[in-house]
């Protein structure tokens, strides 16, 4: 696939962003989200007000992943504010609206106009440069199969100039198929971690396009099924646990140009922790 198929934008100069091998493409390390108040103390300094945490978060990493976007889809005017307020430099992803993405296979699925009021919002993220990616991360009850299939073409299709990645639950989709059908509809492949239950996707280091993903989810198996999104993301990587992963995004980084690291372990800031670890172990490399 070309890089114009993809919507894909060139990787600037920035030395926060990781060059973990000559030639290899630039690595992105932050995380998942940065407005949270349980993050004021760990990472924030006491005092500091909710306009102000982008301004400081984009002090200390290249890119974010936007994930308020599943509940409802901000205005122009609040894209335009943080396009504004982060350097030049700065990557943004974006998580498709949950209307998009959580559709009940039964009832049919069909992309109405959430997609095209998702893509009018971005355009200052886009027209900026700043849009990475946009993320559609679908449920564990979307499965492969003729329809859900259709779907991401269709979807894809109404997204099409931006650089769209899927992250699938279950294991399912963690097949050469899938990867096959990404290449065909212009869309790009999220590789994870999380709690190692055979339903969902194992350890990978896939790459579709010239834009590589890794989500990191936390491995707090008792609470994956049962607990909230805090309890479910409360989770502290050991150094070892994050060690293979270094290899792995070394693999995706000699594959493409830009690789998107996110790490969603966000309660009480441990996903700033992890990502400054992560960032340091892929250092020397």
């Amino acid at each position: 696939m070309s890089q114009q198929t993809f919507g894909f934008v060139e990787p600037p100069d920035d030395p926060r962003v990781e060059v973990i091998a000559s030639g290899a493409g630039r690595v992105y390390v932050g995380t998942c989200g940065w407005s949270y108040k349980d993050w004021i103390g760990p990472f924030y300094p006491h005092g500091t007000k909710a306009a102000d945490m982008l301004p400081y978060y984009a002090e200390r990493f290249p890119a974010v992943e936007i994930d308020a976007t599943y509940y409802r889809i901000p205005s122009v005017a609040t894209f335009a504010g943080m396009a504004e307020r982060t350097p030049a430099a700065f990557r943004f992803s974006v998580k498709l609206p949950g209307s998009l993405t959580h559709l009940p296979v039964e009832d049919g699925l069909g992309v109405h106009d959430d997609a095209r009021v998702f893509r009018e919002a971005l355009e200052p993220l886009h027209g900026s440069g700043k849009l990475a990616a946009v993320l559609a991360q679908f449920p564990y009850s979307f499965h492969p199969g003729a329809a859900t299939e259709a779907y991401l073409g269709a979807l894809r299709g109404a997204l099409a100039d931006l650089p769209m990645v899927c992250e699938f639950r279950s294991r399912e989709w963690q097949r050469p198929a899938t990867l096959r059908l990404l290449e065909e509809i212009g869309a790009g492949w999220c590789n994870v971690d999380e709690p190692h239950f055979k339903e969902l996707l194992h350890p990978s280091s896939d790459v579709v396009g010239p834009l590589a993903y890794v989500r990191f989810h936390g491995r707090n198996a008792k609470q994956w099924w049962t607990g909230d999104s805090a309890e479910r993301y409360d989770y502290a990587y050991a150094p070892e646990e994050l060690v293979p992963w270094t290899q792995r995004v070394g693999e995706m980084a000699a594959a493409a140009p830009q690789t998107l690291v996110f790490f969603n372990n966000h309660r009480f800031g441990k996903a700033v922790k992890s990502a400054e670890l992560f960032a340091a172990l892929l250092s020397p490399r």
